[in-house]
């Protein structure tokens, strides 16, 4: 579910943490990273069982509206296409996810109920789902293709539902777009008899997971040296002025070009631009990619850049 960029992000808030922290401790904030990244999975599997619990509240909410004095024919005889949609019986079925939701106590959708109702008020005000619950039967597909609209046009989307994400954890608001872009992958591969893609690993390899605290560990452990090395670089600015997370991402860029072999130094060069850009001020990307690019070459002449294999300068 991780990709590299996602890990150099988490790297980056854990730096930037660590650099605040008066009584700074590596221990502690390598178990932070881990702590960080593992509630990235606690929100994958929280936004996965919302639809589940989109469809117990759309069966009771076909049983009170059979129960109203006044029901109309739709009422009394209503839809329950969606209830009993095949890909999230998939999902609710699926014990790993439920037995992580018992775990973890994530119960989060029973007691904070109101934003199931939010969603599904947003959810019956679709065309296009009036006209699911219209059709006599659907396939498989049919269901899933349904359930990817459903997360992209009302979970994903939902001011609401972001709001309380943010009060609940503060590392979640960053995680949800990754984690949406993550469910909605997981949703366009699962099929009737590969339910092994609902829950992905965390980590694409051990090496991945290897990177995050590595990285963490070459950054903070050579912070003065690292920092040296932008000494200079910087005519028109003091490195006081330098904002916090851009002189950390100068960083964590140097770290790579000299601690990382395997990692072509365009490809370090491009995920910190991407990053600043996200992270940073409009303006930071130019910034860091000009001291970045002049590093290089210094590195190359002094024959300081370690890279092996071909293609990776």
């Amino acid at each position: 579910m991780l990709t590299r960029r996602h890990i150099r992000v988490k790297v980056l808030q854990s730096i930037y943490a660590f650099n605040q922290t008066q009584h700074a401790d590596l221990d502690k904030q390598e178990k932070f990273l881990w702590y960080s990244i593992e509630q990235m999975h606690d929100l994958y599997v929280l936004l996965l069982q919302s639809m589940v619990a989109l469809t117990e509240h759309a069966e009771d909410y076909l049983l009170k509206s059979q129960k109203k004095h006044l029901a109309t024919a739709s009422e009394k005889n209503p839809s329950r296409r969606f209830v009993d949609n095949k890909a999230v019986a998939l999902l609710a079925n699926n014990s790993y996810l439920q037995e992580i939701l018992k775990k973890k106590k994530l119960n989060y959708w029973k007691e904070d109920d109101e934003y199931i109702a939010i969603l599904f008020k947003s959810l019956i005000e679709k065309d296009w789902y009036t006209d699911y619950l219209s059709k006599k039967q659907t396939s498989f597909k049919e269901d899933r293709a349904f359930l990817i609209q459903l997360y992209k046009e009302v979970i994903a989307p939902n001011d609401k539902l972001y709001e309380y994400i943010e009060d609940k954890r503060l590392t979640w608001v960053d995680d949800f777009p990754i984690v949406n872009t993550a469910i909605v992958k997981m949703l366009g591969k699962i099929s009737e008899s590969n339910t092994a893609a609902v829950i992905p690993s965390l980590y694409k390899n051990d090496d991945d997971k290897e990177f995050a605290l590595q990285l963490l560990r070459k950054v903070i452990l050579n912070e003065e040296k690292l920092a040296s090395h932008i000494d200079g670089k910087t005519p028109n600015w003091d490195k006081d002025r330098i904002a916090e997370i851009d002189f950390t991402i100068l960083k964590m860029g140097i770290a790579e070009f000299l601690h990382f072999p395997s990692i072509p130094v365009r490809v370090s060069i491009n995920e910190y631009l991407e990053i600043s850009k996200e992270y940073s001020t409009p303006k930071s990307s130019i910034f860091i990619n000009g001291i970045l690019d002049k590093l290089v070459k210094e590195f190359s002449e002094k024959k300081t850049l370690n890279k092996i294999g071909r293609g990776l300068q």
